[in-house]
């Protein structure tokens, strides 16, 4: 009986356990199909947001094509539209010292303009610069335009003189030189002539006198009278350092001297009393006959 029991109530806890579980796992299922969803919707929403940020990328990218071809353009139609020389004039130019162009100094040069047409042309301004010679749109120096206004007539000729100083600290380097005549003809139509236009160097201005040389030449003077000076005080004291060459002086004899007068005892005398002063050694003897004879007397 107790069986039966056992047996009886495992069979009513099945189908209840099978109630049970059924509506957790339909639930939990529920759960990962709405997960499953979401995660599908969050990816088609960040594929969407990646789709914008490409076609905002091309958009941009479009813009700067656009953008660099619009300025292109407007390069090319600036080019196009530069003005230039005339064919019926034509230009010279002449450096007065040559190609040398010191710093801080002047530069002069003559410009000579020929009309080589039918009508008259009116040279209007004459300008020079100097500009970055890796690019000649960057000016460095842009000097001041001389304002001509003249009028060449058909097949004559004119010649303008112009003259610039370069800036004293462009010595020592290349720049670009840039020379534009401004003229027009009798129609109104401009013509700009770049009758020079190439890269030169500035050479630094060598001065006659400068401090530095005037520094130079007082500094060698006064080394000079340094060494003077020194080699005068070393041969002073060498002389010092010397000793003294003592010389003996003897008696000579003066035959030029006229005696006549003197008597001659008193010549003998006085020549005995020079040989007993050449000749001091003598004998014992003598000197004992000389003491005898003075004692006797």
């Amino acid at each position: 009986m107790k069986f039966m029991h056992k047996l009886l109530l495992v069979l009513l806890a099945f189908p209840a356990a099978l109630l049970i579980k059924g509506p957790a796992v339909a639930a939990q299922d529920a759960t990962e199909d709405e997960e499953a969803v979401d995660e599908d919707m969050a990816d088609d929403v960040m594929a969407e947001d990646e789709d914008d940020e490409a076609e905002v990328e091309d958009d941009e990218n479009t813009e700067l094509v656009r953008d660099t071809e619009e300025k292109e353009e407007e390069d090319d139609e600036g080019l196009v539209g530069e003005m230039k020389a005339s064919p019926n004039a034509d230009s010279t130019i002449l450096f007065v010292k040559g190609d040398d162009f010191p710093a801080n100094d002047i530069v002069k040069f003559l410009l000579g303009f020929t009309n080589k047409g039918s009508e008259d042309f009116v040279v209007e301004s004459l300008d020079a610069s100097f500009r970055y010679p890796q690019d000649f749109q960057f000016y460095i120096q842009n000097f001041t335009a001389l304002q001509l206004g003249t009028v060449v007539p058909p097949q004559r000729q004119a010649t303008f003189e112009y003259s610039f100083i370069p800036a004293e600290p462009m010595g020592g380097r290349p720049f670009g030189l840039v020379i534009n005549l401004n003229y027009k003809d009798n129609s109104g139509n401009v013509f700009q002539d770049a009758v020079f236009n190439q890269t030169v160097t500035i050479t630094e201005r060598e001065d006659g006198l400068d401090g530095e040389t005037i520094f130079l030449y007082v500094f060698l003077s006064g080394l000079g009278l340094l060494v003077v000076v020194g080699l005068h005080q070393l041969l002073e004291s060498r002389k010092r350092r010397r000793p003294a060459v003592k010389v003996e002086m003897g008696t000579s004899n003066h035959n030029d001297v006229d005696m006549s007068w003197i008597p001659q005892e008193t010549l003998n005398q006085i020549m005995a009393s020079r040989r007993d002063k050449v000749s001091p050694r003598q004998s014992p003897r003598k000197r004992t006959q000389k003491r005898s004879a003075g004692s006797d007397e």
